[in-house]
């Protein structure tokens, strides 16, 4: 079965079965009996025939810090949806948060074709701007708000203020452990919104009250035990992530520090651990996988319509108050 047999059987010209596979203009009726016969006859284009018509693989590259995260695992899935829906299949680039790998698969994808790219980014050097400034095909950034390029991102710094005045409403002394301010996301913005909500109050954290953390929940238990001997008066922790707070929670609990009663904290990320440990973590839910499938159709409608979009999409978010807060 080739294409010159479906547009006999069809009744059509070669011309309207090859714009019909291509997704270009055809009648409903045409595009009916063509459908048809294809059904009946279970015919499927050959993939390498179609990328030397249309210039498309079908392909799309999405690279990501970590697949275990279960952010970006959300996210993914959101992805996944839409790629499946339109017809691309997607490939996954895990860098395990390696900028150095970043960039080798940002090269990676811009010498050995995919149709288009979503970026799921934590920091941003100069060099991811050089390569990415010199592609010819569409890019999405998603988690992050890079100006000149299609993004989809969480709104961080308002999610952390909020967050941080459930802590205010009953705690006087709070700690913070946040990621690197390189990570403007994560970093930077929820450092922001944290420090917006207590200068609102008038009152301060001092820098003995904050620490730096990576992403792992080992860092939540050694860093809050840091910060609990070093200043037994703290009544509240914010921390940065869910595993964060996971990591004090499990320092707390081991050494009778009752949550909430002399301790709060909260985190961000509303992960499923979050909320069936006891007490059940007060944080923050993103949409991930809505932001997901934004970023996915952010990316399909670019490459249908042959145009790079300058569009940025930021996400809502939702409280989950929950027992470790007072």
């Amino acid at each position: 079965m080739n294409i010159n047999k479906i547009a006999e059987l069809a009744g059509v010209s070669r011309a309207t079965v090859s714009r019909y596979l291509n997704q270009g203009y055809v009648s409903e009726e045409k595009k009916r009996r063509i459908r048809q016969v294809i059904e009946e006859t279970g015919y499927k284009p050959s993939a390498q025939a179609q990328m030397l018509r249309t210039r498309q693989t079908k392909l799309v590259g999405v690279i990501l810090p970590k697949i275990s995260s279960s952010s970006i695992s959300r996210m993914v899935a959101g992805i996944s949806d839409i790629m499946k829906k339109e017809g691309y299949q997607i490939i996954l680039a895990n860098t395990n948060n390696d900028i150095k790998e970043e960039l080798e698969y940002l090269t990676l994808f811009k010498s050995n074709r995919v149709d288009g790219i979503i970026f799921i980014a934590t920091i941003f050097i100069r060099k991811h701007m050089e390569i990415l400034s010199d592609y010819q095909i569409p890019v999405v950034i998603l988690g992050q708000c890079l100006k000149g390029y299609s993004c989809v991102y969480q709104d961080e710094c308002h999610a952390a203020q909020s967050l941080t005045q459930i802590l205010l409403r009953n705690g006087k002394k709070i700690g913070y452990i946040g990621v690197t301010t390189k990570d403007r996301a994560a970093g930077a913005e929820r450092k922001r919104g944290f420090e917006k909500a207590i200068k609102e109050t008038g009152m301060i954290c001092p820098q003995k009250y904050r620490r730096q953390a990576s992403f792992e929940m080992s860092d939540g238990y050694e860093i809050a035990k840091e910060l609990l001997i070093e200043n037994p008066e703290l009544d509240s922790l914010f921390c940065a992530t869910d595993t964060l707070a996971l990591g004090a929670m499990q320092y707390a609990k081991q050494h009778g520090i009752a949550i909430p009663e002399k301790l709060q904290i909260v985190g961000i990320g509303d992960t499923p651990m979050g909320e069936v440990i006891e007490p059940a973590l007060t944080t923050i839910h993103f949409y991930y996988k809505t932001s997901g499938e934004e970023a996915g159709k952010l990316l399909t409608s670019m490459l249908k319509s042959g145009d790079i979009i300058r569009k940025e999409i930021k996400m809502g978010f939702e409280i989950c108050e929950r027992k470790s807060t007072r």
